[in-house]
């Protein structure tokens, strides 16, 4: 149960507050490169002033910050584990407190830790779970009720994968946790409908990032229908569309952006 005890009111129903969250301030995990880049990018180029989250790669994120800026939007940049739950409270309170509350929340950060079930260290499980899993948690809790209290018509896109739709070998963790923020997905769509809340998830197939630097690209391709791999762009351009007023009555969905690939 949320109370006000962890939240000031003025996160809650302050005039100020609403009227800075006017401006569509959309706040994107994992921002620093490949798709969070890029959405980051897309959706400043449409306006948007952007949040951009990083863990450890704070000067990459300060120079996405810099570009979006060209764009004559406004960027900021925050810096927080988000397996870390008091960090990610600690840190949204405060900026929400400071700058108003998110019209939209881009839920892109995770990580993969491959490995054979039966090999599978107690870590590799553990860090992707806390990381993708739980994460989604973490970062939309102190979000979710300044939202509904205030009645921003928000928006709410989390990451998924190809892999949590129809599994892979060599990756029951991440599997696992892409699975879980489906179901987190069509769960928490149902609780905020009513609020005028969409709560979609995008499921990226085997896209052009450093995720699949290792990967045989060759023989990857003769698995995927269209025969090469998905462009960053062509995630962020859906992303864009479920941002929009154009996309209000759809909620609840997982969308693929795979060229046809199913695993």
């Amino acid at each position: 149960m949320f109370t006000s005890q962890k939240m000031p009111l003025n996160l809650w129903n302050n005039g100020a507050v609403v009227k800075r969250a006017m401006e569509k301030w959309v706040l994107i995990t994992g921002a620093s490169r490949g798709i969070g880049k890029e959405t980051a990018l897309y959706l400043a180029k449409n306006g948007y002033n952007i949040v951009l989250h990083c863990n450890k790669n704070i000067q990459m994120a300060e120079e996405v910050s810099k570009e979006i800026q060209n764009f004559g939007v406004k960027s900021r940049v925050l810096q927080f584990d988000i397996k870390n739950r008091e960090a990610c409270r600690k840190i949204l309170e405060s900026d929400i407190e400071k700058y108003g509350i998110y019209s939209g929340v881009i839920l892109n950060a995770g990580i993969a830790r491959d490995n054979v079930f039966p090999a599978m260290e107690d870590s590799e499980w553990d860090d992707v779970i806390d990381t993708n899993l739980s994460g989604f948690y973490n970062v939309l809790k102190p979000i979710i009720m300044p939202m509904i209290s205030n009645k921003i018509k928000g928006r709410i896109i989390a990451m998924t994968s190809v892999s949590g739709l129809s599994g892979n070998r060599g990756q029951v963790n991440y599997s696992a946790s892409k699975a879980g923020i489906i179901g987190a997905v069509k769960s928490l769509s149902l609780e905020l409908a009513k609020r005028a809340i969409t709560v979609n998830a995008i499921a990226p197939g085997v896209i052009e990032t450093d995720m699949i630097q290792n990967l045989p690209l060759d023989e990857v391709k003769k698995m995927i229908p269209m025969k090469r791999v998905g462009k960053p762009e062509e995630v962020a351009s859906l992303v864009n569309y479920l941002m929009s007023e154009d996309a209000s009555y759809i909620t609840g969905q997982v969308i693929s952006v795979n060229g046809g690939l199913y695993l």
